[in-house]
């Protein structure tokens, strides 16, 4: 019964999660530009997230331990940051400075309970659990388009996912136990294994073009905006999919797995490139998501959790190197060389990626 309980304290924490990212990374731009924000401010403010995902980690090297008491901390600090959302939003700098807080509250928070995920949850239930997520995030896309009348609707829905994000972590940390002399026995070491965050980063480069101009791009070759919403969902649903069956395939070698997941993303971006006006093919294109992120982000996730003894700075690096650095870079590369050979580029850093992984050696 115990396990049950911390499986769905988990599943609602995941769904309330990133159902206030979908609030945020879909809707709050609108909101902004409804509220005479311009286009490079919007920008700047959205580039902050990701870039204290990449810096916060280094604060933790030696000086600062992501314990309870930070952890707790960061829940508070993201109620209060959602708050003052409504009081800074029609000042950019003072929105923009919220926004970096922000963006460090939740560079913490996630990687504090993957680890708790995986070691209550194990490989087998871990996928399961995560999918909630997915879910939350594709509901809020189709809620809150529809009751998105006014901009301040937006940051009502934000502040209250955000809410019962911060209760359900609350909850989980009644089952989470500090392993200090564990995680304190080994120095944290990013240069280790560098082949493989070398892949991380770019592997997600090669997203940037993804998560920034695929509507932009297939709507420009010919496809309706209404469909394109459709391969979207698809997407999310394929990725669903594989969360809640992957567990056998997680029980076989995991940087095999990865390795074959970004290979399979270079496939996936190569048909965006040769067919970006063939709608069968990018529906195939879409149903690989399932292995490029579905797949990929939970095996990564369980091979850093075993090769490094500090666990929750090693994710914490993970989403800053892969999510924050990664994702940053490869939006601004995107919006660069934005056109026709779009995920040409997008093939060439998943290329950069999967020969990386060939350099790791691991030392155990």
């Amino acid at each position: 019964m115990t396990n049950k309980f911390i499986f769905f304290k988990l599943s609602a924490f995941y769904f309330f999660y990133f159902a206030a990212v979908g609030v945020y990374i879909i809707f709050l731009p609108k909101v902004l530009y409804d509220s005479g924000y311009n286009s490079f401010e919007i920008g700047i403010i959205f580039a902050l997230a990701p870039l204290m995902r990449f810096v916060t980690p280094f604060l933790f090297l030696k000086h600062i331990k992501l314990n309870q008491n930070v952890f707790k901390t960061a829940l508070f600090m993201s109620v209060i940051s959602s708050l003052l959302f409504y009081i800074t939003i029609n000042s950019f700098y003072l929105f923009m400075i919220n926004n970096a807080i922000l963006g460090v509250c939740l560079s913490l928070i996630l990687p504090f309970l993957e680890v708790s995920a995986i070691k209550h949850l194990g490989k087998e239930k871990y996928g399961k659990s995560r999918l909630f997520g997915s879910i939350g995030f594709m509901i809020i896309s189709l809620v809150l388009a529809k009751f998105l009348s006014e901009p301040k609707i937006a940051l009502h829905y934000y502040l209250a996912t955000n809410i019962l994000t911060v209760i359900f972590a609350l909850l989980l940390m009644r089952n989470d136990v500090e392993h200090k002399a564990q995680e304190n026995s080994e120095k944290f070491s990013f240069l280790k294994y560098w082949p493989f965050w070398l892949s991380l980063f770019f592997m997600q480069m090669s997203f940037g073009g993804f998560y920034n101009f695929f509507t932009i791009y297939e709507t420009q070759h010919g496809i309706s905006l209404e469909m394109t919403s459709y391969l979207w969902s698809f997407g999310v649903i394929c990725e669903i999919l594989m969360l809640y069956f992957q567990a056998p395939l997680l029980k076989n070698n995991l940087l095999s797995i990865i390795k074959f997941c970004v290979a399979i993303t270079i496939t996936r971006w190569l048909m965006l490139y040769c067919y970006p006006d063939s709608l069968t093919i990018t529906f195939i294109s879409q149903s690989i998501h399932a292995f490029s992120f579905g797949l990929y982000h939970s095996a990564v996730i369980i091979y850093l959790y075993s090769l490094y003894e500090d666990k929750k700075l090693a994710q914490q690096f993970m989403y800053g190197v892969a999510y924050g650095l990664g994702g940053f870079i490869g939006a601004i590369i995107a919006g660069w060389v934005y056109g026709d050979s779009l995920f040409i580029y997008s093939a060439i850093f998943a290329f950069v990626s999967f020969i990386s992984l060939y350099l790791v050696r691991r030392n155990t």
